[in-house]
């Protein structure tokens, strides 16, 4: 069974930083790609951050320069750096990846920006 599991997620002040992470039960290798999603309450869940299988990044527009994607393939675990938070930042954010054309989704993990 494959399994993605957020953490990371808390309260934090405008302006702060938080790191979550995304363990998977699997070599984050074998995923095409692991990608941050979030959402606020009352929308829709948007797309965040991408981590490719290469090691290429993208990021939405009102994250470039404040989230960092990274990974650690050692402990098969994807980072979201999220530095300068604002509290249109909060949502509860998600981990995805696709395997072998399997969608996987995490749990989540709450974030909470106040101003």
């Amino acid at each position: 069974q494959v399994q993605l599991v957020e953490s990371g997620g808390g309260l934090v002040q405008a302006g702060g930083s938080l790191r979550l992470s995304c363990a998977a039960s699997r070599s984050i290798l074998s995923f095409n790609s692991i990608e941050w999603y979030r959402q606020a309450p009352g929308k829709q869940r948007e797309w965040v951050a991408t981590m490719g299988s290469s090691g290429s990044t993208n990021y939405r527009d009102s994250v470039k320069g404040r989230f960092t994607i990274s990974r650690d393939n050692a402990k098969n675990t994807v980072y979201l750096q999220m530095n300068s938070l604002k509290p249109e930042d909060t949502a509860i954010y998600y981990c995805h990846g696709i395997r072998y054309g399997y969608d996987y989704w995490g749990q989540g993990t709450q974030v909470t920006v106040s101003s």
